[in-house]
């Protein structure tokens, strides 16, 4: 009988080379404050630079990291660490502009917000007595009138743009004529700068009121024009993301294609229909150009939409550093308040898209 030798152990030096060596885990936030603490020292005593300060401090973060990785472990990991370092510069260099501008709007115009800002109307006011003119700051008239401008180009803009979509995705043919020049008109409209929009409205309006046709569905008609575009692609994108066989599988149990597309279609893409609707929402609601031309400006309080001029927030905002009244410093401060309150409707109303559409989002549990 053949002897079975028992198989002899591996020797220890003979290990993975995927395993070996592991740096610690905190390893590279110590790293990373060490490097800055170093840095922030040498820049102070040549002249700190805030700027150069980050810049350096990256460069050195990833050249440190890279070596030591590859000392400690192997060169792919070296490779991975100094990718992944990459990458967050690169997000942080995307974000910091908008922390930017938000911690100077929040920090310039939380001293002005106020309830008593919110609701009373704002303006310059003649005492005959005094012959003094004072200046009262107040957001409502621009708050009312952003909420009506906006309401009225989103009930004009998104049954519009959500039956083009509809038709594109689920009737027109891939090469049908009609289809093409949608198609093609709203990639012409997406690329159509806001004053054009602006300008549109007013001249439409001009010829058919007369001169002077200021009023907030005049702005609401330019809005519509940059609106309907991203509904219409993003709603389309939306459509064509729902599985074909969800339809194909109601066609099969003898629904009609109408209420294939309303019951089956629509549910399963609400939420992506209700975000391109509030990104286009967010992208009209701070729009400057087209609302002064179409609407212009006004510190009386007007809540017709039809008739007269109209006060938006960004207007508000913009006539605030461009007209300042006599109290230069009371301008200012309403316009950052105007700014603020309008970056605070922007977070509503995407608090508010995010909690409709996981409400009404088909359910996927048993």
């Amino acid at each position: 009988m053949t002897a079975i030798l028992p198989r002899r152990p591996a020797p220890a030096s003979s290990t993975n080379s995927l395993t070996t060596g592991r740096l610690p885990r905190l390893f590279e936030l110590w790293l990373l404050l060490t490097v800055l603490v170093v840095v922030a020292v040498a820049f102070l005593l040549m002249g700190f630079n805030i700027t150069g300060w980050l810049v350096v401090s990256a460069i050195i973060y990833l050249i440190a990291i890279g070596v030591a990785s590859s000392i400690v472990e192997n060169r792919r990991q070296a490779v991975d660490r100094v990718v992944r370092g990459l990458v967050t510069v690169a997000f942080l260099l995307a974000v910091a502009p908008l922390i930017s501008t938000l911690w100077t709007v929040v920090a310039k115009g939380i001293g002005q917000l106020s309830w008593t800002f919110i609701t009373q109307p704002g303006g310059s006011h003649f005492d005959p007595n005094t012959l003094k003119v004072t200046t009262t700051p107040g957001a409502l008239q621009a708050i009312v009138g952003t909420l009506e401008i906006t309401g009225i180009a989103a009930v004009i803009s998104v049954p519009i743009g959500i039956l083009t979509s509809i038709y594109l995705v689920e009737y027109a043919q891939p090469k049908q004529l009609l289809r093409r020049i949608i198609t093609f008109l709203v990639d012409v409209m997406t690329g159509i700068p806001s004053i054009v929009a602006g300008l549109f409205a007013f001249s439409f309006f001009t010829l058919i009121v007369g001169p002077k046709a200021f009023s907030g569905f005049s702005a609401s008609i330019a809005l519509c024009v940059l609106m309907i575009p991203i509904v219409v692609r993003s709603v389309e994108e939306m459509l064509r993301l729902v599985p074909n066989d969800l339809r194909e599988a109601s066609y099969a149990l003898g629904v009609p294609k109408s209420l294939t597309i309303t019951k089956i279609v629509l549910r399963t893409a609400i939420s992506g229909i209700i975000t391109g609707v509030v990104l286009a929402i967010a992208r009209v609601i701070g729009e400057t150009a087209p609302i002064f031309i179409a609407a212009s400006f006004t510190d009386n309080f007007n809540a017709n939409p039809f008739s007269g001029p109209m006060q938006t927030l960004p207007v508000l905002a913009y006539t605030g550093y461009k007209f300042p009244g006599q109290d230069i410093a009371a301008s200012v401060n309403s316009a950052w308040g105007a700014a603020l309150l309008l970056v605070i409707l922007v977070v509503i109303f995407n608090l508010i898209a995010r909690l409709v559409g996981r409400i009404f989002a088909p359910k996927t549990g048993r």
